[in-house]
C-alpha cells in the first residue's frame, strides 16, 4: 500500500514538472513570436524609412540640385528650356533657375573663353549659366572694325565649351555705345541666322537679342527690332529661349508688362541692376512685373554701380539676390575678366585666365564665387546670410591688402557734397555720391531729390543741368537723359511725371564721365 502511494506521488510529480516545462516553452516561444515580430516590424519601419530616404535621394539627383525651391538646372539632366507663365522650365516642366557668369567683351577679353574656365565656373564656383558678350558698336565690335569671323568663331568655342561643361550658354548681341538695337539690324539678322543654323540641334543655347538699348531707343523701337530678329531665330530654333531688352540700359521692364510682345512663345525680358546704382525702386518695379505675369530675366547684375566701378553695396546685392530667388528669377553677374574695375570677377594683377584660386579673385569674384556655394537645403535665406557673412571677411582682408588699387571712391568732387539747383517752380538737390577714375576719364555718379516748391500741382517736369565742361552720360535711372556738350536735360517718366505742390520725388540718378574734373554750375 505504501509503495503504490510513493508510485503514484512520484508519477503525479513527473507530471506537475513535464507541464511546468511545457509551460515555459510555450512562453518562451510566444516572448520569441513578439521578439520577431517586433523586430521585423523595426526592421519594415527601418525599410520603410529608407526606401522615402532613397527616393527623396533619387528625386534630387533625376531633378538636379536646388535653390530653395528651384531646380538649378544641367542640360544633361534637364535638357532644353521653356518659358512657362513667368518661370523657365526643364523638358519635365519642373520649375527652373539659371545662376552664373558673364564674360566681358570677348574681342578684348578672348583668352578667358576657354574649356578649363569654363569648367571650373561649372563646377567649382557653382554656376549652370555661361553668357558670352560680343559687343557690336565700340571698337573690336562685331559690327565696327572688329574681326567677325574670329568673334563667331569664339561664340561657337564658347557654346561647346559649355556644353561640355553641362552649363547652359547665352549668345548675347551686346549693343551698348550704338544704343537703338535698330543701328545695326541687318548685322544682327545675318548674326542670328548663321548663329541659329549652326546652333540648331543644342539644347543649351538661349539667345539674348540686344543688351541695353538706351538713349533714344524706346519700346517702339525695340519691339519693331524683335519683329524682324524672332523670325529669323525661329526659322532654325523654333523653340530656343529668347532675352529681349528693354529700353533705359534694361531698367523698363515695366514697357513690357504693360505691352507685351505677341506671337511669340519662350521669350523672356532682361533686366540689368548694379547694386551700388539701383536699390528698391528698380527691385519694386521687376516684382510688380512679374506679378502682372511678365516672364523676366536678370541677365547682367554687378555688385557695385552701374559704371562697372566704385564701391560695392554688399547689403543692395544681397537685398537683389534674396528677391530673385524669391521669384526664381535667372542671373548672370558681369564679368569674368581681370579688368582694372570693380566688377570684374578676377583681380587685375591676376594672369592667369583658369585654374583660378580664391585668392587670384577680386572682391566681386570673393562674393559671388560664396554665394553660389551657399547651402540651399535649409532655405535660401540662412544660405545668403552664411555667403554674406564668408565673403565680408574675406574682402575685409582684400580690402587690408590692395595697397596698389587706382580706384578711388569719394563722397564729394565739388567740395560741398550736393547743390541746390532751381527750375522754375521745381527745386534741384544734386548729390555726388561717388566719383573714380577709369580708362582716363573721371566719373561723377549724382542722385537727385526734386521739389516742387509752387502753389500747384505738376503733371511733367524737365530739369536742364549745366557743368564745367563736356560730359558723356553712363547710365541714367528714372529719368529720359540726354547729353550734349556740357549740358544734361533730365525728362519725367510716366509714373513719377506728377509731383504735388510741397512733395518730392527721389532716386533719380546718372553716371557721366568727363577729361579731368567736372562740377556742376
Amino acid at each position: 500500500m505504501n509503495k503504490m502511494k510513493k508510485r503514484i506521488m512520484l508519477v503525479s510529480v513527473c507530471i506537475l514538472c513535464f507541464c511546468l516545462v511545457a509551460c515555459g516553452k510555450k512562453e518562451e516561444q510566444k516572448e520569441d513570436a513578439t521578439r520577431s515580430n517586433t523586430e521585423q516590424n523595426s526592421k519594415t519601419e527601418l525599410s520603410d524609412k529608407q526606401t522615402d530616404e532613397d527616393i527623396s535621394n533619387t528625386e534630387q539627383e533625376e531633378s538636379g540640385e536646388k535653390n530653395g525651391d528651384y531646380v538649378l538646372a544641367r542640360p544633361s539632366k534637364n535638357g532644353a528650356l521653356s518659358v512657362k507663365g513667368t518661370q523657365l522650365v526643364d523638358e519635365q516642366g519642373q520649375v527652373v533657375q539659371l545662376r552664373g557668369i558673364s564674360t566681358h567683351g570677348i574681342a578684348w577679353f578672348p583668352d578667358f573663353v576657354n574649356q578649363d574656365a569654363v569648367n571650373q565656373l561649372g563646377s567649382e564656383f557653382g554656376a549652370n549659366l555661361f553668357r558670352i558678350a560680343m559687343y557690336t558698336d565700340e571698337n573690336g565690335g562685331y559690327c565696327t572694325d572688329g574681326d567677325k569671323a574670329k568673334l563667331k568663331q569664339l561664340v561657337l568655342d564658347g557654346v561647346a565649351y559649355a556644353k561640355q561643361a553641362d552649363m547652359y550658354v547665352i549668345v548675347d548681341w551686346h549693343i551698348l555705345h550704338d544704343n537703338n538695337p535698330l543701328t545695326h539690324k541687318d548685322e544682327a539678322l545675318q548674326f542670328f541666322e548663321e548663329m541659329t543654323e549652326q546652333l540648331k540641334n543644342e539644347k543649351h543655347v538661349i539667345y539674348e537679342i540686344c543688351n541695353e538699348p538706351n538713349g533714344d531707343a524706346n519700346w517702339e523701337d525695340i519691339k519693331a527690332y524683335a519683329g524682324e530678329v524672332l523670325p529669323v531665330i525661329r526659322e532654325n530654333a523654333p523653340d530656343a529661349v529668347v532675352l529681349i531688352g528693354t529700353p533705359t540700359w534694361s531698367q523698363e521692364i515695366d514697357k513690357p508688362q504693360n505691352d507685351p510682345i505677341t506671337g511669340y512663345d519662350n521669350i523672356m525680358y532682361t533686366l540689368h541692376f548694379y547694386a551700388a546704382t539701383h536699390k528698391q525702386d528698380l527691385r519694386d518695379r521687376m516684382v510688380s512685373a512679374i506679378e502682372a505675369g511678365t516672364p523676366v530675366f536678370v541677365s547682367e547684375f554687378g555688385l557695385c554701380d552701374a559704371s562697372g566701378n566704385g564701391g560695392n553695396d554688399l547689403t543692395e546685392a544681397q537685398n537683389w539676390i534674396d528677391t530673385m530667388d524669391q521669384y526664381g528669377v535667372s542671373y548672370a553677374v558681369w564679368s569674368l575678366c581681370n579688368k582694372d574695375e570693380t566688377s570684374a570677377l578676377i583681380s587685375s594683377d591676376c594672369r592667369k585666365t583658369s585654374g583660378f584660386t580664391k585668392d587670384d579673385l577680386s572682391e566681386s569674384g570673393k562674393w559671388i564665387y560664396d554665394m553660389l556655394h551657399a547651402d540651399r537645403k535649409a532655405g535660401v535665406s540662412q544660405g545668403k546670410e552664411q555667403a554674406s557673412t564668408t565673403a565680408n571677411a574675406d574682402l575685409n582682408k582684400t580690402d587690408a591688402n590692395k595697397e596698389n588699387s587706382t580706384q578711388e571712391t569719394t563722397p564729394d568732387n565739388t567740395g560741398t557734397g550736393a547743390k541746390n539747383i532751381s527750375a522754375g517752380d521745381l527745386e534741384v538737390k544734386a548729390t555726388v555720391t561717388g566719383s573714380w577714375e577709369s580708362d582716363g576719364k573721371t566719373f561723377y555718379q549724382y542722385q537727385l531729390t526734386i521739389t516742387n516748391k509752387g502753389t500747384e500741382d505738376i503733371s511733367s517736369w524737365e530739369i536742364p543741368l549745366t557743368f564745367s565742361g563736356n560730359i558723356e552720360l553712363s547710365d541714367g535711372w528714372n529719368g529720359e537723359y540726354q547729353a550734349d556738350g556740357n549740358k544734361l536735360t533730365i525728362r519725367s517718366k510716366d509714373y513719377n511725371e506728377e509731383i504735388q505742390s510741397g512733395k518730392s520725388v527721389e532716386d533719380i540718378g546718372f553716371i557721366i564721365s568727363a577729361y579731368g574734373r567736372l562740377s556742376l554750375e
